[in-house]
């Protein structure tokens, strides 16, 4: 259904290198790569995350309640994504564990303040 999902950044190259190793842990890669716009993807048919620089060049900043959610094939999969997101100085909003019967998920930002959530279902 999501073809690609944007997050706004204020710094390109800090945000890039930034999903660079988050999102390469999970077998990412660059897709799309232009002066304001980065989209990273597993594959072409598959969905993507991109980092932008706001079209209308005002700054970027953070929705209210709006969170991009990754799946993933195992709980070690999100333990290990989350880990990733704290060691590149991602922040903690919720460390990897149970969320209701048969969700696993963890909770986290990024350096821009966008929230990101891995999660498991099974």
């Amino acid at each position: 259904m999501i073809g690609y999902t944007t997050l706004g950044t204020n710094d390109l190259p800090r945000a890039a290198a930034f999903y660079d190793q988050l999102l390469g842990s999970i077998g990412a890669k660059r897709g799309m790569d232009y002066p304001t716009f980065i989209m990273w993807t597993c594959g072409h048919d598959k969905p993507g995350i991109a980092v932008i620089k706001p079209y209308d060049g005002k700054a970027a900043t953070v929705g209210n309640g709006t969170m991009v959610a990754l799946v993933m094939d195992s709980k070690e999969k999100v333990n290990a994504l989350y880990a990733k997101a704290m060691e590149l100085g991602g922040k903690d909003e919720g460390a990897p564990g149970p969320r209701g019967e048969g969700f696993y998920a963890a909770y986290f930002r990024d350096l821009d303040g966008n929230k990101l959530n891995a999660f498991f279902m099974g």
